[in-house]
């Protein structure tokens, strides 16, 4: 027994040692990064500038992995379930955490089983509607949504993704009631609107939308921040265009299995966030109406963790 203390000490830097030595070499072997929507929204945009980076410093190929389905939750499980070596990262957005309030089981829980390495960008949406709608404006779309209740509708990239948060936003405050038609994904909800099948969307990235306005395929109503776009400052907020108190904004952020090791965790921290600090990355992100939000992860205090289900992914900005 006396010799227990000093035995379970050295195994315990034996193990610290172990792990050091696994994070000095890693990686030995190509890396994915689950991202669980389909290609062509905003999380894929940020995902592939991190894989982008990744590979060039490491030198081992870093492969986005898109695996969309039940908004998010497909993609998101398979990562959880991934061996927790550093291998399998995950990219994600909002219904990360909000899809516990739409689902009536969940196959992972946000707190417990990742780790968070860093938020990657923050980003605001754009409503834009299809020219067929007859409105030019919020105040024009809310007008005839309040004379044709639940006759108005706006696609989103599934339950409790981004755009269904918007628009249900924009239903509570403007006490409208548009439609909801759900896709698997911001790429076929865009494209839905763009065709005419949907009347409304609120975009993943505001460029994205930009490049069919000048040419009518679409029409700008209003940005979902606090203050205009500075990719497009001609198109005012929906707060100052008619719905006072408006805002609405998500995050792109980077997770690992929980049980990956932490020095693994921290050195693809790290290298993300000292990437996420250089003007390439600044500006390819700000270029996508978004903006580059590098932070040091920390799992909220068990006491707000209680009142908070997203505590996994709760960050202090900065350093």
């Amino acid at each position: 027994m006396k010799n227990s203390a000093p035995a379970a000490l050295c195994g315990a830097v034996l193990a610290v040692a172990a792990l050091s030595a696994a994070a000095a070499d890693f990686p030995v072997k190509p890396v994915r990064i689950v991202t669980p929507f389909p290609p062509g929204g905003s999380l894929d945009l940020v995902a592939r500038l991190v894989a982008a980076d990744l590979t060039k410093v490491w030198g081992q190929q870093v492969i986005v992995d898109n695996r969309a389905g039940a908004s998010g939750n497909i993609g998101t499980e398979m990562a959880k379930n991934a061996a927790p070596d550093g291998y399998t990262l995950l990219i994600n957005t909002l219904p990360f955490v909000t899809n516990q309030f739409v689902y009536s089981s969940m196959p992972y829980d946000p707190l417990n089983d990742f780790t968070p390495i860093t938020v990657v960008s923050s980003v605001a949406a754009m409503l834009v509607s299809h020219p067929s709608l007859p409105v030019k404006n919020v105040k024009d779309l809310i007008a005839l949504a309040k004379a044709h209740p639940g006759k108005i509708t706006y696609a989103t990239a599934g339950p409790a993704t981004n755009p269904h948060i918007a628009g249900e936003l924009l239903n509570h405050l403007a006490k409208i009631n548009l439609f909801v038609i759900h896709y698997k994904g911001g790429g076929p909800a865009s494209a839905a609107t763009l065709s005419g099948e949907t009347q409304l969307y609120f975009t993943s990235t505001i460029p994205d939308a930009m490049q069919h306005v000048p040419s009518g395929k679409l029409r700008a109503l209003g940005v979902t921040s606090a203050q205009r776009s500075p990719v497009a400052p001609q198109i005012p907020t929906i707060a100052e265009s008619g719905v006072p108190g408006y805002e609405f904004g998500t995050w792109h952020a980077l997770a690992a299995p929980a049980a990956t090791p932490r020095p693994i965790v921290n050195q693809v921290s790290e290298r993300v966030r000292a990437n996420l600090k250089s003007p390439e990355a600044i500006q390819l992100i700000g270029n996508a109406g978004s903006r580059s939000w590098p932070t040091r992860p920390r799992r909220l205090p068990p006491s707000c963790a209680r009142k908070c289900r997203s505590g996994a992914w709760c960050s202090r900005n900065g350093e």
